[in-house]
């Protein structure tokens, strides 16, 4: 018998001995081996000089929690091996070649199920509606001046942006509700998209309960068809595109799917970050800004790099059929927020910028690009990430514009 081969990939671990069971060969395909390999080990294994059969032990396929897959019982040689010689080879190989090089493990994800109705995704940004109200910083303007907000859209617009997402609280955060109504028709005579982001409490009881009535009140106000601007709010597909971004974690979003599903257009909603639970309940998900694995560093330089390359790869690979949405950020300082904790991620002269916008052509074919790119953001000046007044630079003497054309 000829020695086992052990190959690790990524997620799996993979346990293989000479194997010419057909079934086995396709449990490797099926779990991702690479097609190169197999069809390797097939003609070492099989293809054998001195034409012997070989004892095709039982097969494992394992991860870190224990064995997956196996076929189970193990193999009598004596009675399925026998004739397994080169010409069982070759019609193996005729078998597994028609397939090329396409497994899940030789490097190329499935087609995405929603990609961008562009050449590229359409770039957007989150957009905080809380400026003039007592608890937040001066920044020149208010949330509730709808000719600012004018100026602020023809900007975004010239930039590339087509949207603002709003962070939204419900009746939790009436400011901000009469800032959203504002930015929704001003967007409309613009000709620009707004959506929404709900922000889910932080109460422990009621969340699901409060989660179902803050929806169906969005949904009652702003996007039946009576409603101011209904026409300016962001779809994708046909159908209202809702941002989520989890706190407490204790909304049953199961049973608020259930209910946005009763909408007359039920809304595609993207939670944060990659799936933990509750997968079914979201239609897609949103990468957003943090410094990676590594955590904060004190001089700003962990920007994300790492978390990019985890989020897309994975959305990829394991999530095609999901809604994807990059993230692109400038920067991140918090020390103006009355909340902040003194995290950085640098600017560095512009390239944060560059590189997380663009981020998504290192796991994408030119002619399969996500949907969407949520920059992050477009006026949180309390966490530092605001590119409204351009995006930093290490030129003393201005700042580069924001370049939302990706």
């Amino acid at each position: 018998m000829l020695p086992a081969t052990i190959r690790a990939c990524k997620d799996f671990v993979f346990w293989v001995n000479p194997i010419t069971k057909l079934s086995a060969a396709r449990a490797l395909w099926g779990e991702g081996f690479s097609c190169p390999r197999v069809l390797l080990l097939f003609a070492i294994h099989l293809l054998d000089a001195t034409g012997q059969t070989l004892a095709a032990p039982r097969l494992g396929i394992q991860d870190s929690a224990g064995l997956l897959l196996t076929t189970g019982g193990g193999w009598d040689a004596s009675k399925e091996l026998s004739m397994f010689t080169r010409v069982s080879a070759a019609f193996l190989f005729v078998l597994l070649l028609p397939h090329g090089c396409s497994g899940p493990a030789a490097g190329h994800a499935m087609p995405l199920k929603h990609k961008a109705t562009g050449k590229s995704p359409e770039v957007i940004a989150l957009y905080e509606a809380w400026f003039g109200h007592p608890r937040h910083i001066a920044v020149g303007y208010s949330s509730h001046d709808a000719s600012e907000i004018g100026k602020q859209i023809e900007k975004a617009k010239a930039d590339g942006i087509t949207a603002f997402v709003v962070d939204w609280y419900g009746d939790r955060e009436p400011f901000i509700d009469q800032s959203y109504a504002i930015l929704q028709s001003t967007a409309a005579k613009k000709k620009f998209k707004v959506a929404m982001m709900y922000d889910e409490t932080n109460h422990d009881d009621g969340a699901t309960d409060e989660a179902i009535a803050d929806l169906t009140m969005f949904h009652e106000t702003y996007l039946s068809a009576k409603s101011a601007g209904q026409q300016a709010y962001l779809t994708y597909e046909g159908r209202p595109v809702i941002f989520i971004f989890p706190t407490s974690g204790h909304t049953d979003w199961n049973k608020v799917r259930a209910v946005v599903n009763k909408w007359s257009t039920p809304p595609y909603l993207i939670n944060e970050n990659l799936p933990k639970q509750e997968n079914e309940a979201f239609d897609g998900y949103y990468a957003w800004v943090q410094p990676g694995p590594k955590g904060w560093a004190a001089d700003g330089s962990n920007w994300g790099e790492p978390y990019l390359d985890d989020f897309y790869q994975t959305m990829h690979s394991k999530y095609a059929d999901k809604i994807i949405v990059g993230g692109a950020w400038a920067s991140f300082d918090d020390k103006k927020a009355s909340w902040g904790l003194n995290r950085h991620i640098s600017a560095r002269c512009g390239q944060t910028y560059n590189d997380t916008l663009n981020f998504w052509r290192k796991d994408f074919p030119a002619d399969d690009p996500p949907p969407f790119v949520l920059v992050e953001t477009w006026n949180d000046h309390e966490e530092g990430t605001a590119i409204e007044d351009g995006i930093p630079s290490c030129n003393a003497s201005s700042s580069a514009q924001a370049g939302g054309k990706s």
